[in-house]
């Protein structure tokens, strides 16, 4: 009589692990990215690994800006921008600002593969503008009047200390209507122009700060001053009423700086500001009685 046969298996593979995770490998031959072990497991956010991963999965040219970032991915801004500061820290990116043939600052992203200075290779000079062959045949008048002139010399940037106080009172305050308007001392100085054509025509600081601040959108694609600065450009400007012919319209007083508080105030000679004198005339008063 034979001996009973069994289906089931006596014991399990020798090298199979009992715990843990098992790989289902599948060879691919297209469509995938190779990953060092030492970016994939490194300890941290899992948010850095994730951007680093996509990142390198990318074909070269293709954005990744913070804002590309964050239409890909589902974290906002800080958690994006703290990862490219991970990856930047251990030498898996480099961001430079190079110089374009056409003179334009641009920022340069690089990625490696390998931390930098592991790697046997270094990231790829940025290409230079190819020298302008002379020829010896003089060029004729179609020719010259076609060649591209010379660059200017980029004007200097506005400095705050010359820009209108109060036009810069009412830009600096936007902060308190919407946090997100926050400018710098050059911000303010290049903007101020403008406000200070809208005050002159005789809009109120109130109006201003209510142009500048409604209807804002919920994420800004670029820095707040780019947004006012479209806004007080592309408004038009109210057109002052007519004033009657026997009314003469009154001239604008410059500007000038109190000699007691040195704060700037609208008369048509140098002295003292409202505060002052008022303060001037009580101590006066004092001394007399």
């Amino acid at each position: 009589m034979a001996d009973p046969q069994s289906n089931a298996r006596l014991r399990a593979d020798a090298g199979a692990p009992t715990t843990g995770v098992i790989h289902v490998r599948t060879r691919l031959t297209a469509d995938f990215t190779v990953i060092s072990n030492a970016l994939a497991q490194r300890r941290g956010s899992a948010v850095t690994i994730g951007v680093a991963a996509y990142i390198a999965s990318l074909p070269d040219g293709s954005p990744v800006t913070i804002t590309a970032l964050c239409e890909h991915f589902s974290e906002g801004e800080i958690l994006i921008s703290r990862a490219l500061r991970d990856l930047e820290a251990a030498g898996y990116l480099e961001r430079r600002r190079e110089r374009t043939p056409t003179g334009q600052v641009r920022t340069r992203t690089y990625f490696y593969a390998v931390p930098r200075g592991e790697g046997p290779e270094g990231p790829p000079e940025p290409p230079k503008p190819r020298p302008r062959k002379r020829s010896s045949v003089p060029e004729t008048p179609r020719e010259a009047a076609s060649a591209p002139a010379p660059e200017e010399p980029r004007s200097p940037a506005p400095a705050l200390a010359d820009a209108d106080p109060e036009a810069v009172a009412v830009l600096t305050a936007l902060r308190r209507v919407d946090p997100r308007l926050v400018l710098s001392g050059q911000e303010a100085a290049r903007l101020a122009p403008a406000v200070t054509e809208w005050l002159a025509a005789g809009v109120g600081p109130r109006e201003i700060t209510e142009l500048l601040t409604v209807r804002l959108p919920d994420r800004f694609r670029a820095r707040p001053a780019s947004v006012l600065a479209f806004r007080l450009r592309e408004t038009p400007l109210p057109s002052p009423a007519p004033l009657p012919p026997s009314v003469e319209r009154p001239a604008v007083l410059p500007f000038q700086t109190c000699d007691g508080c040195e704060r700037a105030f609208r008369a048509p000679a140098p002295g003292h500001c409202r505060t002052c004198r008022e303060r001037f005339t009580e101590e006066q008063l004092r001394a007399v009685g």
